[in-house]
């Protein structure tokens, strides 16, 4: 493979942060989403974060549930989830140690609930991608009058399946030599 077809399967900067956040979504601990994020300041990784019980808290994964007798918190109406959302894991690593998320972007698998929007604006944090979508309905409106508001910016983007299938490749090596592909 030349350096050119090698070109082609370079992730942008918005693919390569964006599988830092799906990379990040693999230490989930939660059963209903396991979600990753990512906070960047000019090209530069600050925090990471992915939902999971908070720390002391017996894992969902461990115990194999979120609550006793529910197979999963999307099964209940009236208990919410026991995860730190991956968005709020990474404010608060970010603030544990001492880094400023003021003017950074945040890179989420899934689309932020309006309670970790309103986190990530408090922030300081102006710019959201994000790649699945999760609002819907009301919650619609409140996202919207956020943007309109000019405290935030969202957008959708997608990883090249090019991309990810060279980023798998690597993955999946013992060494990152390309003639071992």
């Amino acid at each position: 493979m030349g350096d050119l077809e090698r070109e082609i399967y370079r992730p942008t900067w918005d693919e390569y942060f964006m599988l830092l956040a799906k990379l990040a979504s693999t230490r989930s601990t939660c059963l209903a989403f396991p979600v990753g994020a990512v906070i960047v300041k000019d090209r530069q990784v600050l925090a990471t974060g992915y939902n999971g019980a908070p720390p002391g808290s017996v894992h969902c994964t461990t115990q194999g549930y979120c609550y006793e007798g529910l197979s999963s918190c999307i099964n209940s109406s009236s208990l919410p989830s026991r995860s730190v959302h991956a968005e709020a894991n990474a404010i608060a690593q970010a603030a544990r140690h001492g880094i400023s998320t003021q003017g950074a972007s945040i890179y989420v698998t899934l689309e932020p609930c309006i309670a970790c929007l309103k986190l990530i604006i408090s922030a300081g944090i102006k710019e959201v991608y994000y790649e699945t979508d999760f609002n819907a309905g009301e919650k619609l409106i409140v996202r919207d009058a956020f943007i309109a508001d000019g405290l935030i910016t969202l957008k959708k983007i997608k990883v090249r399946e090019e991309v990810a299938r060279n980023a798998c490749r690597f993955l999946l090596n013992p060494v990152s030599l390309p003639n071992f592909c």
